[in-house]
């Protein structure tokens, strides 16, 4: 599927932790705008939304994660890179072991392997110090 044509169904995971959210960073040249977003991915055909964020989290980090319950959905329109995108986002809270809450990680899968993901103040997003997509994101918060 192209995510640039098509809508993408997508499920990320909110994991809280010490009053701080885990998400990757992200920056659009485009834009020159530094972001953040929580993790997860594109839901296949026949998966459902907590089972594509198990492997995402296992793909991405190599971690095992519990889904605890769906939080929401979003239609998400924007644009990316000077590209526009689609996607409907399942929210889902989830728990991921964790015990360091300022440990950092890389992503395994990603083609330029700089993506990091860290634990973030979740009142930097409500207060906008920080940026994060999707902004709907901030009601579940």
């Amino acid at each position: 599927m192209n995510k640039f044509q098509n809508i993408r169904p997508i499920a990320l995971g909110i994991a809280i932790k010490n009053n701080k959210l885990l998400v990757m960073d992200g920056y659009d040249s485009k834009k020159k705008q530094h972001f953040y977003r929580c993790l997860g991915g594109g839901i296949e055909f026949l998966e459902k939304g907590e089972d594509a964020l198990k492997r995402e989290f296992k793909e991405e980090l190599n971690k095992e994660i519990k889904v605890n319950k769906f939080l929401g959905i979003s239609e998400n329109i924007f644009n990316y890179e000077g590209k526009d995108a689609h996607e409907l986002v399942l929210f889902y809270s989830i728990d991921i072991e964790e015990e360091d809450t300022n440990h950092t990680y890389k992503i395994l899968d990603e083609i330029d392997n700089n993506t990091i993901v860290s634990w973030e103040p979740v009142e930097d997003f409500k207060n906008k110090i920080k940026i994060i997509y999707p902004e709907d994101i901030l009601d579940i918060l």
